[in-house]
């Protein structure tokens, strides 16, 4: 192996930005007819698991800034799937709620998860050291 630092074959971000391109693409035929893109469909599952959520916690939760996550939920909201609402508590802050038409939209989406397990060439045991591994990445807690 060639120990040059700048072949790409040597790069540790390389397979993890081709496997999450790749993973976001074998997604899109199953949430086109949802009207969803693979971001917003995140977002979905984060409203999904607990409605009337900030903004701001809603981008923690899927590692995204206000910048990218306000005309992402203005595509939700034009879509019919959400509302947007000043906090009553304070105004600065913008909660999304799902409107009956986003809730429906989960029992839509509810085989989407086990549509995409197909896509992953990864017995139990693999994937959830995959995950883990992935999360320690995310969460800047890999061991040095």
């Amino acid at each position: 192996m060639n120990n040059d630092p700048l072949l790409l074959d040597n790069q540790l971000c390389f397979p993890l930005y081709a496997a999450a391109r790749k993973v976001i693409s074998d997604y899109t035929p199953y949430l086109k007819p949802l009207h969803l893109t693979y971001t917003q469909y995140i977002v979905m599952m984060v409203l999904w698991e607990k409605d009337n959520e900030t903004v701001g916690e809603i981008g923690r939760r899927v590692h995204l800034d206000n910048g990218t996550l306000t005309p992402l939920i203005k595509n939700l909201s034009r879509n019919g799937y959400v509302s947007r609402n000043r906090s009553e508590k304070d105004e600065r802050v913008v909660v999304i709620s799902l409107t009956e038409e986003g809730k429906k939209l989960k029992e839509k989406a509810k085989d989407v998860p086990e549509k995409m397990s197909c896509h992953f060439n990864l017995n139990r045991e693999d994937a959830e050291t995959l995950y883990r591994l992935l999360y320690q990445l995310i969460d800047g807690e890999a061991e040095k």
